[in-house]
């Protein structure tokens, strides 16, 4: 679909930033070098989340436009200001902690042709710790199972995406570090395209923001609640059908092997898979309402990219 002509950027690419100061002036000249050879016009915005330091004093004097928290919300909801204040046709989305390599954005970028979304999959050569890889290995798993498609990374944080369609997905997510997951989950229960770069991280510089014991069993949460979210029945489907066989079969075997009475267990489970699946079913055609609804959100938006972002999401709203 031809792009309409406008003013602003062709690319915003978007940095989180908390506790920053020593490294993202250096990530920041390596964007902006970058995308001086790619002929783009750009712009490079840091949300700083409310960091101590001088994070946003560094990262203004490296040339970037700063919007800051007044206080530390989140990764994600960082992520959320710098995609509802970008002003690119397109989005890229980099940490500012040096793990990303900027040298892949032009790579990135030109997947957009083609597909809605480019994420950049962390390979094996990357420089990353043996428990996170584990996580991150269940987690690929469950979302691949959820979606029906082989997601090689599901929490890679370094990706390009339109930005019409990052605009309106915006509010389904999360402030923590779990948008990534949400985003891509959406894209996919929206019929979008999406497409993965494989890429080899760098170890971050400074100390991980990320508690391995609380923020890992929270995100695990959260892939479960936005598993139910977008694909319902991928989840209590099986449940309903284990419930299902567990009461038949205990049924069977007290009526021809204990010789014994057909009892209320086995009707109570038999029941409430009936139950479950019920649920499940509804689940999935408010899923289906739901994401169509917004489809067609997308779709009235369409024209108005070459608006403020601000501009464009307002009148969204007042059309619904």
């Amino acid at each position: 679909m031809e792009q309409p002509k406008c003013a602003h950027p062709q690319v915003s690419v978007i940095m989180p930033a908390y506790k920053e100061e020593q490294v993202i002036a250096s990530v920041i000249g390596r964007v902006r070098e970058v995308m001086d050879n790619t002929g783009r016009s750009y712009e490079i915005l840091v949300v700083d989340d409310g960091s101590p330091d001088n994070t946003a004093k560094a990262a203004q004097e490296a040339g970037a436009r700063v919007v800051s928290h007044p206080y530390n919300i989140g990764n994600g909801a960082a992520v959320k200001t710098g995609i509802r204040n970008a002003k690119g046709q397109n989005l890229v989305l980099l940490d500012a902690d040096g793990q990303h390599p900027p040298e892949v954005i032009p790579a990135l970028l030109e997947k957009l042709e083609h597909f809605d979304m480019a994420v950049g999959a962390r390979s094996r050569n990357s420089d990353t710790s043996l428990h996170r890889d584990f996580a991150n290995r269940i987690y690929n798993e469950l979302a691949s199972y959820v979606t029906g498609r082989q997601i090689p990374d599901l929490t890679s944080g370094f990706r390009a995406i339109k930005g019409h369609i990052a605009r309106e997905f915006v509010s389904l997510l999360p402030n923590t570090f779990s948008y990534p997951s949400t985003l891509t989950l959406a894209l996919f229960r929206s019929g979008y395209s999406v497409a993965y770069l494989p890429i080899t991280a760098a170890k971050r510089q400074g100390k991980s923001k990320i508690k391995l014991i609380a923020d890992g069993s929270r995100f695990f949460l959260i892939i479960l609640k936005i598993a139910t979210l977008f694909a319902p029945m991928r989840l209590f489907f099986p449940v309903s059908l284990a419930m299902f066989l567990a009461g038949l079969t205990y049924g069977l075997v007290k009526i021809f092997v204990l010789d014994a009475p057909y009892g209320p267990t086995s009707a109570m489970l038999i029941t409430m898979s009936v139950l479950v699946f019920l649920v499940g079913l509804v689940s999935e055609q408010v899923a289906q309402l739901r994401f169509d609804s917004l489809g067609r959100r997308i779709e009235a938006g369409l024209p108005e990219d070459c608006k403020a972002p601000e501009d464009a999401h307002k009148s969204l709203e007042n059309k619904v």
